[in-house]
């Protein structure tokens, strides 16, 4: 299927080297592969390839390639400053794709050497919104067919739940036994283990890392440097809380979520949730890597602990609030009142299953399909 950055990257490939990163096994290479049938020529070449490698060390692939893909290539002592003599010794007409997962997106971050010479892009799990443009289908069942098998390529794709269950299994096996590696010891392999089935069973809740570290009978600190990890191997990702103070944001407890909705462990209403999250967060890295606004993803508690789940922020002021219920199309007071707060931030209440929309006040009551089909990307 298309992917709806596809042609984003498409441009940018024409003026600047790109960068793609993202979960491991979201469609890059895929992605890659059918933007190289476009080029005359084009060059893949994969780092964990011994053939490709050779070429890559050798830097003998063909001049008149008008694309050249470097797969893994992070994995490569010294890739940066190699890269950036490649890019700028390159012919002239030649595009530069790099793609990778978690060690690409983490070293891009602290790419110096490269400034002012790529763009980077963000491939995330399938969307509604992409699903209803590649198959014609519905909102409502392109939601039920991500809540079912989640968004990643292969158990969205399988003939049958079974056969996604078993892929998923397989995944986190390999990203703990192979990813995680490269960021930990293996001494700390069971310990990530056992955190990572604890944070399946406490999606969309506050996250204390204190007590959960005294379950795990290690230091919180510890536990902090696990989280980094999975977020860097982006098996999960924080949302922190709404603050205008940052200072004070980053000291509350995140919500952590999943971006693949299957490893979820919980009811409906938490699958959904996870999933609404994770469109949240592609279209927010979409309007980043597209146009460079400042946009974060966020959630609301204030002293009394009452939530509203998601914020959309632009430059630390809230563009947008978003509740996500099952069935209940009931507006929560504090929805309510945090949209009478700030009346330039649109506020919805996303419900799962709803008869009808309606705008209720400042509040827009909606089926949650219809508006996640909306997002960018």
């Amino acid at each position: 299927m298309k992917r709806a950055i596809a042609p984003f990257v498409r441009a940018d490939l024409a003026r600047k080297m790109v960068f793609l990163s993202g979960p491991r096994q979201a469609g890059k290479t895929t992605l890659a592969r059918s933007l190289a049938a476009e080029w005359p020529s084009a060059q893949i070449l994969n780092w964990d390839v011994a053939g490709d490698r050779r070429v890559v060390l050798d830097q003998s692939w063909s001049p008149g390639a008008a694309l050249v893909v470097f797969d893994e290539l992070h994995k490569m002592k010294g890739w940066k400053a190699w890269l950036k003599g490649v890019f700028d010794g390159r012919p002239d007409g030649q595009s530069v794709l790099v793609t990778g997962s978690a060690r690409l997106d983490t070293f891009r971050q602290s790419g110096e050497s490269l400034a002012g010479r790529y763009f980077s892009w963000r491939l995330h799990p399938i969307t509604v919104a992409e699903w209803i443009a590649a198959s014609g289908a519905t909102p409502e069942q392109a939601l039920a067919r991500l809540l079912e098998r989640g968004g990643f390529p292969e158990p969205f794709f399988a003939e049958n739940a079974a056969d996604a269950e078993r892929w998923r299994r397989l995944y986190l096996e390999g990203a703990i036994r192979d990813d995680i590696l490269e960021f930990s010891r293996i001494g700390e392999i069971r310990a990530m283990r056992v955190f990572i089935d604890m944070l399946r069973a406490r999606v969309g809740s506050p996250l204390s890392l204190a007590s959960l570290a005294r379950d795990l009978q290690i230091a919180p600190t510890t536990l902090g440097k696990y989280l980094e990890i999975l977020e860097a191997l982006h098996i999960v990702f924080t949302v922190r809380p709404f603050h205008r103070n940052i200072a004070r944001a980053l000291l509350k407890e995140p919500k952590v979520y999943f971006f693949d909705t299957g490893l979820v462990e919980g009811n409906e209403g938490v699958r959904f949730e996870n999933a609404c999250a994770a469109m949240l967060l592609r279209h927010a890295n979409f309007l980043q890597d597209s146009a460079g606004r400042d946009v974060s993803l966020h959630y609301v508690r204030d002293k009394e602990g009452r939530e509203i789940d998601f914020a959309l922020c632009e430059k630390g002021e809230p563009v947008g609030f978003a509740e996500c219920k099952l069935a209940d199309p009931n507006i929560p007071p504090y929805l309510a009142a945090i949209a009478e707060r700030f009346p330039g931030a649109g506020a919805t209440l996303l419900v799962r299953h709803l008869r009808q929309p309606e705008q209720r006040g400042r509040v827009a009551v909606e089926r949650a399909a219809d508006w996640l089909a909306r997002l960018s990307a």
